[in-house]
């Protein structure tokens, strides 16, 4: 086996991803991410022992701690198989795939049911894209060319087939408002994200049980997140239950133990459908929250009492979003686990989070939906290493057992060095 090169060059890790063995994968690469991040923190003891010898030069070795969110989605195409690999390849012991269906009720990987306008090039396949809820409008302006409508879409798995979804190739989550082709919506990805690695001979899309296979190979665990339909259900006679079912029902087939399988919901009624019908996948199932301060209405964040119901009727994992599990010190100068954290913890419920990785630059002070009850600590440092910080706090505080992370290498890189 090949030692572990712990230093390669992002370009070159990213280069060498697409065909994966099972032997491959154990050769863990991390990339020069965390050694970025490491560099970038504030001086202090957590610093100090990420940037020790024995955490620089691993070896590093696959961790459940580290979950793949969509893949390695900072870099390559969310649920595409590249994506998958990548994160694979970068150490993630779990990796994801949201589920949903389509017309044809199969069973495929994206992050929505609504989302392939966005997600693949459908708008540029003129016998799929007639077929999509709303076909592309472009964005319309005034004289003086300002923006007046901006263009839109809404393709939907439901609206094609699974032989239709497999003839797309995925890109980057984005859009751009003021196209006024379908070939100009494709762009608007975010400048701290690329579209180096969604070229037409990547981008590889996955049904769920190409994904369950693949995962196989890869040796690592799974974590579906059943996806809330965007139709109303029962969909042609395909219930709620059933979608539910179906999903398990997959994994049995495909021979895979429920102890490798997390399933995930926003639904409680999904977690306690698996809990009640399925115990032994229930036993691990993922109640997923998404509290969210900023909305309108604001989603407020559950109480102690709300969490000892969800105990009550068999939950034993929640998975709210990171910003959720901390709070301020007094001082604004780092993280504290937050009373929500410390509830969940006393009555009994394990933790994931998410996700890492997915807010851009922080050294602005501004980290968005995922820092939103700690935008002063961002504001105090200015840096990116912060991230490090939070997660620090979330690993060996809140005792968080898991976190998303749109770049797996960075939690991987942390969790071997911390010993999670």
């Amino acid at each position: 086996m090949l030692k572990p090169i712990a230093t390669l060059a992002l370009g070159s890790l990213c280069a060498a991803l697409p065909v994966l063995s099972q032997a491959e994968v154990i050769n863990v690469q991390v990339g020069v991410r965390p050694y970025f991040l490491v560099d970038d923190m504030s001086p202090g003891p957590l610093k100090k022992r990420l940037s020790s010898l024995s955490c620089q030069e691993g070896p590093f070795h696959k961790t459940d701690f580290s979950i793949g969110h969509r893949g390695a989605a900072l870099q390559f195409p969310e649920h595409t198989r590249e994506s998958y690999e990548a994160a694979a390849r970068m150490g993630a012991g779990i990796v994801e795939c949201d589920v949903t269906f389509t017309k044809d009720k199969e069973l495929v990987c994206r992050h929505a049911q609504n989302d392939l306008h966005t997600t693949t090039n459908i708008l540029t396949l003129p016998e799929l894209a007639a077929k999509c809820t709303t076909p592309f409008q472009p964005a319309s302006f005034d004289a003086g060319g300002n923006l007046l409508s901006p263009a839109k879409a809404e393709c939907r798995t439901s609206d094609i087939t699974l032989a239709e979804f497999k003839m797309l190739r995925g890109k980057m989550d984005a859009s751009n408002p003021r196209a006024k082709t379908p070939e100009e919506y494709q762009g608007g990805t975010a400048s701290f994200r690329t579209d180096l690695y969604a070229g037409p001979s990547s981008g590889t899309l996955m049904t769920h049980k190409e994904s369950i296979a693949l995962f196989k190979k890869l040796g690592v665990k799974m974590t579906p997140e059943l996806k809330s339909p965007a139709v109303a259900m029962p969909f042609d006679g395909f219930s709620q239950e059933q979608y539910a079912q179906k999903m398990i029902d997959e994994y049995k087939e495909a021979g895979v133990p429920a102890s490798q399988v997390f399933a995930q919901s926003f639904n409680l009624g999904d977690v306690l459908y698996w809990v009640q019908n399925e115990p032994a996948f229930g036993a691990q199932a993922v109640y997923l929250d998404d509290a969210d301060l900023t909305a309108n209405p604001p989603i407020p964040v559950p109480t102690q009492a709300e969490m000892q119901s969800w105990v009550d009727q068999g939950v034993k994992i929640w998975a709210p979003p990171t910003w959720v599990l901390l709070a301020p010190n007094k001082a604004g100068t780092g993280f504290v686990p937050s009373k929500a954290a410390k509830a969940a913890k006393a009555v009994g419920l394990d933790l994931i989070t998410w996700t890492l990785e997915r807010s851009g630059i922080l050294a602005d002070g501004s980290g968005g939906f995922y820092y939103q009850s700690v935008e002063n600590v961002l504001a105090n440092k200015k840096n990116e290493g912060v991230a490090l910080e939070a997660l620090d706090v979330l690993g060996r505080q809140v005792g968080i057992r898991g976190i998303f992370s749109d770049w797996p290498g960075t939690v991987t890189y942390y969790a071997n060095c911390m010993g999670l």
